[in-house]
């Protein structure tokens, strides 16, 4: 599988763990807010890890680090994503596989054959508004659809969570997700942050902490778990 890069350690992307997080590259979104915009229309420009590399540096930390991160881009776009999950597997570690959902097929075979331990699954926006948040003109909510339904009511944990951001995100979407989603184990309200490896931040903002709040509030009824990540509400 074509990886365009590795973070060899990181405490953040996988919960819990002391992990490793792999990329792979292109995507079938242009989510304007994305922070890995060279990997969704520039792989071609990129320079590939070798699974070699990646290996070698994984089995030498062998008892450092305990899971892999594959993010993307969009991870199930790789039809040999099981078979690298497989050697993941092989030598100890734990997986952790985002997506934005659109691939349920694949999800089910890396769930099912014990390939994956943990999804986290972009919901981007409510049915109705998906297509504008993802940068197409139009889009069939489908499979995300199946995707849901197929962790909310599968074994293998995960978690759901939405990028906020003040052009696309108020009340009543939320709400919409919510109900979307009812009944999840965990979804988390991610703060939006501008930079330069943005596809197109333009335009965009972050919701204030006050309105992430009030949204959280929204969807609490709906989940098990909701929460604020990227948010400091200490002050």
């Amino acid at each position: 599988m074509d990886v365009y890069g590795i973070e060899k350690l990181s405490l953040v992307d996988y919960d819990g763990f002391v992990a490793a997080t792999v990329f792979t590259g292109r995507c079938n979104f242009r989510c304007p807010f994305c922070h890995n915009a060279a990997l969704v229309t520039d792989c071609d420009g990129l320079s590939v890890t070798s699974e070699k590399e990646i290996f070698d540096y994984l089995k030498k930390r062998k008892g450092i680090i305990e899971g892999v991160c594959v993010t993307g881009g969009e991870p199930t776009l790789n039809k040999d994503l099981p078979e690298f999950c497989e050697k993941l597997k092989n030598i100890g570690l734990s997986v952790k596989v985002d997506s934005n959902g659109t691939n349920p097929v694949m999800l089910k075979t890396l769930a099912e054959n014990g390939l994956a331990d943990y999804f986290a699954i972009d919901v981007k926006n409510d049915r109705k508004n998906y297509a504008a948040i993802i940068g197409l003109d139009k889009f069939d909510v489908s499979n995300v659809e199946k995707t849901v339904e197929f962790l909310i009511n599968g074994k293998t944990p995960y978690e759901f969570r939405t990028t906020l951001i003040a052009q696309f995100h108020d009340e009543n979407n939320l709400i919409e997700i919510g109900k979307w989603i009812n009944g999840a184990d965990k979804y988390f309200l991610q703060k939006f942050k501008s930079g330069d490896n943005c596809l197109a931040p333009d335009g965009l903002s972050p919701v204030s902490d006050e309105n992430a709040v009030k949204l959280l509030n929204a969807v609490k009824p709906f989940v098990k778990k909701a929460s604020l990540r990227g948010y400091d509400l200490s002050g």
